[in-house]
Order: C-alpha cells, then sequence, then structure tokens
C-alpha cells in the first residue's frame, strides 16, 4: 500500500477516535448535571490546578510568576465558559506603589437569574519572603485550584452559576504585617468599589476560601462569623456527613472576608488557621490533600444550592 494512502487512512481513523472521546466527553458533562452538584466536585482536578500554579514558583505581587498565574486562572475561566474580568489597582506598600490585579469571574447570562448574587472568592498571590522560596501550595494555592474547579462544576449547572460571582484577589499578604493599610489590598479595593458605586446591595453573602487542603483538615470558622452563614455551613457538613472538619476557631481572623463584612455582605472564611507550615518553605505539595479539598468543594456546593440560593 503507498504510503501517502495508509498515512491518510490512519489520519482519518485518528480523527474518528477524537471525534468519538469528544462526543462521550460532552455526553459525560451533560450527565454530570445531576442537579447534585456537590457530588461532581473533583478534589483531584482542584489539586492538579494547585500543581500547576505551584509549578510557577513564589508568586507574590508584583512578579512574573504572578502574572503567569492570572494567565492560567483567566484561560481556565474561559474554557468553563466564564467571562472574565480584571480589576486592576495600584496601592501603596510599604515597599512602594505596587500594580495588582482582581480577577471577576461571572457568567454571561448571570442578568436573567433576577437575583441578587453570592460571592465565593480565594486570594491567589504568595507572602513576599526575601530569605526562603516560598511558593504557597496551601497559602493562596489551594483555594485558588478549588476556585478553579468550582468553575467547572457549576459551569454544568448554568441557573445556580447565574446568581454566583468568583473572585480572585491580588495582594492578601501583607508586606510587612497586617494594618489597616498593609495586607487585604485587592478585597479592600473591590470591596471600596462597590461601596463607592452603592452596589453591594446586589450581593446577598459571600464565601471565602483560604488554606483549605490540609491533609489534617479542620476548617476554623472564625468566632465572629456571620451566624446565619455559619449554621448552613454546619448543616451542609452534616448533610455530607463531614460535620467533624468544621469547627470554631478560638478568635477573630482578619482575612479578605472582613472588608466585604465591613461594607455589608456577610461573608464567611472557610479556612484552616491550624496549619504549621504557615508562612514557612514547608508549604509545599506534600502537604496537600485531594479529599480535603474535595470535602471544603462538596460543602461550599451543598451550601450553595440546597440553602443559601436554593
Amino acid at each position: 500500500m503507498p504510503n501517502d494512502t495508509l498515512r491518510h487512512q490512519t489520519q482519518a481513523l485518528l480523527l474518528r477516535i477524537l471525534g468519538l472521546a469528544l462526543l462521550c466527553l460532552s455526553g459525560c458533562n451533560r450527565a454530570g448535571a445531576n442537579g447534585k452538584p456537590w457530588q461532581e466536585f473533583s478534589g483531584e482536578n482542584a489539586l492538579a490546578h494547585v500543581q500547576a500554579l505551584v509549578d510557577l514558583g513564589p508568586r507574590p505581587a508584583p512578579s512574573a510568576a504572578l502574572d503567569k498565574a492570572r494567565a492560567y486562572i483567566r484561560q481556565n475561566l474561559q474554557a468553563a465558559g466564564w467571562s472574565v474580568e480584571d480589576q486592576p489597582f495600584t496601592d501603596q506598600t510599604p515597599r512602594g506603589a505596587v500594580s495588582f490585579v482582581n480577577l471577576i469571574a461571572t457568567r454571561p447570562d448571570r442578568h436573567s437569574s433576577g437575583a441578587s448574587r453570592f460571592l465565593v472568592c480565594s486570594h491567589y498571590d504568595t507572602k513576599t519572603f526575601d530569605e526562603i522560596r516560598f511558593v504557597g501550595a496551601n497559602d493562596g494555592g489551594s483555594s485558588t485550584g478549588a476556585l478553579l474547579e468550582l468553575a467547572r462544576v457549576l459551569s454544568l449547572h448554568p441557573q445556580l452559576a447565574a446568581k454566583i460571582e468568583l473572585v480572585f484577589f491580588d495582594g492578601e499578604e501583607a508586606y510587612d504585617s497586617f494594618t489597616d493599610s498593609d495586607g487585604l489590598y485587592g478585597s479592600r479595593y473591590f470591596a471600596e468599589q462597590l461601596k463607592v458605586s452603592h452596589s453591594q446591595a446586589n450581593y446577598r453573602g459571600g464565601i471565602l476560601w483560604d488554606m483549605m487542603g490540609d491533609r489534617d483538615l479542620t476548617i476554623t470558622l472564625p468566632i465572629d462569623s456571620p451566624a446565619d452563614l455559619a449554621r448552613g455551613i454546619f448543616a451542609a457538613a452534616d448533610a455530607l456527613q463531614a460535620r467533624n472538619h468544621f469547627t470554631y476557631y478560638s478568635s477573630d481572623v482578619l482575612d479578605d472576608h472582613s472588608p466585604l463584612n465591613a461594607i455589608g455582605i456577610p461573608t464567611i472564611d472557610l479556612i484552616d488557621f491550624e496549619y504549621p507550615p504557615w508562612h514557612t518553605a514547608g508549604d509545599t505539595i506534600d502537604k496537600l490533600s485531594a479529599q480535603s479539598l474535595q470535602i471544603v468543594g462538596a460543602v461550599t456546593l451543598y451550601y450553595l444550592s440546597q440553602i443559601a440560593l436554593k
């Protein structure tokens, strides 16, 4: 048989195989939208996103690695059908003026929901260190990777997704120590813009994810968490038999939920603050578990679909 004929037949066969694979994938996606989105969240997918971010190395603001992380986030959101808006701004830091960029993801049909939106947020930067190599697998990585997986799952549930806004905050980490002017740069700016435009009433509430991948998972809700949200999260955890992974922290926690609560958007922080490698070179991917990401993702989806937005 002539080589050209064999090559054309081989290419045709490969195209048919690819077509079948895509058809199967499309069918699996449709089958996955079964009205139970909490069953569709994949901790393995989330962990793969975390690995991709960690592979970029330290991602402080500003840095070339953070630019690459932002491009990775945007690419995955758009692939899942989300519209992505950059929210750039500059703020003064202990290291001078720094440019930051929040990423805001919404569904193209969000206005058809006819309801106020619910925020789900994460920060995607890592803390600046001069003396150690800090890749922030858990602190910055875990919640960001999980939020990308949440975006994929929500894309299978358009009516639910239309009521949700995903926000990736830049500049959560303080350069020196957390004060009114150092740290939470992205969430402070986001909240300020909502307040200036008088649009905070468009949001019924929010969930912040942070440090949620620890193998020994215990989500420690800040003691001042909005009571209704805390009850709802505990109820969702009970329903999924994961209540042993959720408790209260011993005090308040200053995090990206704080500026949102300050402008009247009740927001809860799902964070495992009992994490020994926090802000050390030991915050690496081997400390994380896909199962932990799965638990927080599933509980959040159950809460959103069955309690908060039902």
